[in-house]
């Protein structure tokens, strides 16, 4: 049959597609800015109406409204989060929802044959001339999961939606259902960049050499690194995601792939979360190539690019280099993501850097980000044995290949002045010799 027959025949309103859930199941919600609004709020609406039970929701990062975690929804649905959010995280903290540790690039493994979907709600491109709708901005799980015969696939076919290349298609043929949406993708602004994030960014500017493969995050400190990189020749891109920086990296030639082993010439991404003018960017553009995770973030394909330089972030480290990047105490804050999965890639690849980097203080400046012991009750998110660089905007500490001694000297150093006098007494407590 003609594609477009197919697609007609599978077209329904979002009331409509959501009867397709039924109590008991298990939904998945796409991944960030892939997450379909209109379909997440038909299916509250319907459960509510028709009072059904027990739904599973699994989630990674929620960045919508979550109106499934509303007060009275408890009766509808339980929550599931394998990378927790804004929006989730005093839900979960309060018992009312769990979260998953997982390395991101197993997740798809755990969504398809751990904990399989029953359904899966995602936010498609239109159909090209072949009947190919691209997962836009988020391939990640998706197309495992895309893929897999037991999952019913409700798409949300959007034309603010891009397409981008890669391994990122689904036929339409494979749709349970298809709803037509004009919503706005979601939209993340450029951060801003202080002189602490600037300072940072200088630092690990300086670590970063001609023909790199760079992994990069979102937010300010990543943004201020990018800003510092215009010096730079032939850098690459393999990275769980980008925001609008190398956009004008990519323009201005700095970043060409033309050192790469694998994917040469091409940014390797498997989501991304920016504004317009990225999405513009990346739409149709074969220098931009959205992979499954379980490939992007695997460390050994990483470690196949020489000079991997992976930069990520923390919320505390302590003496010994120990990192943990995901929760406050006990409080679970995000995940694990994909941290450590570009921090071991990076080890493995010939002439490879990973660096944590991070402002020395928080909370205006009243709280160390560098401690003598992880808070109670605090994971581990990078190992001792795993730490590479950590950067602050006071200088850059190595890790790797110290003494337990050697490093907490190092990372003294590192920490803002108004405690160093604190580590310094920790120091000569632990090592019975003056700092």
């Amino acid at each position: 049959m003609d594609w477009r027959k197919i697609y007609a025949s599978k077209l329904k309103t979002p009331e409509e597609a959501v009867k397709e859930i039924h109590s008991g199941d298990t939904v998945l919600i796409a991944h960030a800015a892939s997450e379909p609004g209109i379909l997440v709020n038909a299916m509250v609406d319907y459960a509510v109406r028709q009072d059904l039970r027990n739904i599973r929701i699994v989630q990674q990062h929620d960045l919508g409204p979550c109106k499934y975690l509303g007060p009275g929804m408890e009766r509808h649905f339980s929550f599931n989060n394998l990378f927790v959010g804004p929006a989730s995280r005093n839900h979960i903290a309060a018992g009312k929802g769990d979260y998953t540790p997982c390395f991101f690039y197993q997740i798809p493994d755990y969504v398809v044959n751990v904990e399989p979907a029953d359904v899966f709600l995602v936010t498609l491109s239109p159909p090209d001339e072949h009947g190919f709708c691209s997962y836009g901005i988020s391939c990640d799980f998706a197309k495992e999961v895309g893929q897999n015969p037991k999952t019913r696939v409700i798409g949300s076919v959007n034309p603010n939606m891009p397409r981008v290349m890669g391994d990122n298609f689904i036929h339409v043929s494979r749709l349970a259902v298809i709803v037509e949406s004009n919503e706005p993708v979601l939209e993340h602004g450029n951060s801003v960049i202080g002189e602490t994030e600037a300072s940072i960014g200088r630092h690990i500017a300086s670590l970063v050499r001609d023909g790199d493969c760079l992994q990069l995050g979102i937010g300010a400190i990543p943004d201020a690194v990018l800003r510092c990189l215009d010096d730079k020749k032939d850098l690459g891109i393999h990275s769980e995601m980008v925001s609008d920086g190398v956009v004008d990296l990519y323009e201005k030639g700095v970043i060409t792939g033309k050192r790469k082993n694998i994917d040469k010439g091409k940014m390797v991404v498997t989501f991304m979360l920016g504004t317009r003018r990225l999405y513009d960017f990346v739409n149709d553009n074969p220098a931009v190539s959205l992979m499954p995770v379980s490939y992007v973030n695997d460390p050994f394909i990483i470690s196949q690019n020489d000079n991997v330089v992976s930069i990520n972030s923390a919320l505390q480290i302590d003496l010994m280099g120990q990192v943990c990047a995901e929760a406050i105490g006990l409080k679970q804050y995000s995940a694990v993501g994909g941290q450590v999965d570009f921090v071991r890639g990076a080890a493995a690849s010939k002439g490879g850097r990973s660096i944590i980097a991070f402002p020395s203080v928080t909370k205006g400046g009243s709280v160390s980000k560098i401690v003598p012991f992880l808070s109670e009750g605090a994971a581990v998110t990078t190992s001792r044995n795993d730490v590479d660089y950590i950067v602050t905007e006071q200088g850059i500490a190595r890790m790797k290949g110290k003494t337990l001694r050697e490093r907490a000297r190092a990372l003294v150093k590192i920490a803002h002045p108004d405690f160093q006098e604190g580590l310094k007494e920790e120091f000569e407590r632990r090592f019975s010799e003056p700092y």
